[in-house]
């Protein structure tokens, strides 16, 4: 993955900074948020999340029954949790109502990703572009900015006559990962698996996956679970914008 090896986070000793105290208890809905991180050098704010042994990320959305009743489509919201079933942060979309229900699938977006503090961490940005297969001119991009404001990364569409493509860059633009997925998406009672490959496409480091959530579910709502799956020693940048592709995949191909 080029200059951004698979290389360990130094786990350093926070400087000039209070680290709240420690917030394991669930929450009036039952929920338990993951232990706060110390602080690390030269790690972004928020991103300490990510590298406390973590190599995948959960991300259940959530069932609007508005949404479900009315047939309008309401901002989407998502818990996004490790392993242990604790969450690790919020997600929530933030477009407006005529955006959300006019552009459909194609709207641009911006998805706000907070902590167990409430602090915005993670923003994710996706201008309007074409949706269509035929126009290779104008794909999809997403910005990925931590803390916001601080870009550090981007998901591109890859032009392809029948596969989702798409290609993982540095805040330079560079090109660090690829993601492939395959040529029919829409599959009943099964999993739907996007590899995230080295640039030769020669080895797979990960996985970004859509799970199959029941005949009910899948058919009378649009809410859908996904894992994000990373080797844990790559660099937390990058895992961020990992997630911010299964976002992409989402409101792209779901």
């Amino acid at each position: 993955a080029g200059s951004y090896g698979f290389q360990a986070q130094p786990m350093g000793v926070p400087g000039g900074f209070v680290i709240p105290p420690v917030q394991n208890q669930p929450t009036m809905d039952g929920t338990i948020w993951m232990p706060i991180p110390p602080s690390i050098p030269n790690c972004p704010p928020g991103l300490e999340y990510l590298t406390q042994q973590i190599d995948q990320i959960l991300i259940h959305q959530q069932l609007e029954v508005l949404e479900i009743v009315t047939g309008f489509e309401e901002n989407n919201k998502y818990e996004l949790k490790n392993a242990l079933g604790q969450r690790v942060y919020f997600a929530a979309e933030d477009t407006d109502c005529l955006t959300r229900n006019c552009c459909g699938p194609s709207r641009p977006f911006t998805i706000r990703i907070t902590d167990n503090l409430g602090h915005e961490v993670i923003t994710l940005q996706r201008p309007l572009r074409c949706s269509a297969c035929c126009c290779p001119c104008c794909l999809q991009e997403l910005e990925v900015q931590a803390p916001p404001g601080k870009t550090v990364g981007y998901v591109v569409q890859n032009w392809h006559v029948c596969l989702p493509k798409f290609t993982i860059q540095d805040e330079k633009r560079m090109d660090i990962l690829k993601i492939i997925g395959p040529c029919v998406v829409c599959r009943c009672c099964e999993d739907v698996h996007f590899e995230v490959k080295s640039m030769d496409e020669t080895s797979t480091v990960g996985r970004i996956s859509k799970q199959w959530t029941g005949f009910v579910r899948e058919m009378f709502t649009d809410t859908d679970n996904f894992g994000v799956s990373f080797p844990i020693d790559l660099d937390v940048k990058m895992k961020a914008v990992m997630i911010g592709a299964c976002f992409l995949i989402v409101s792209r191909l779901f």
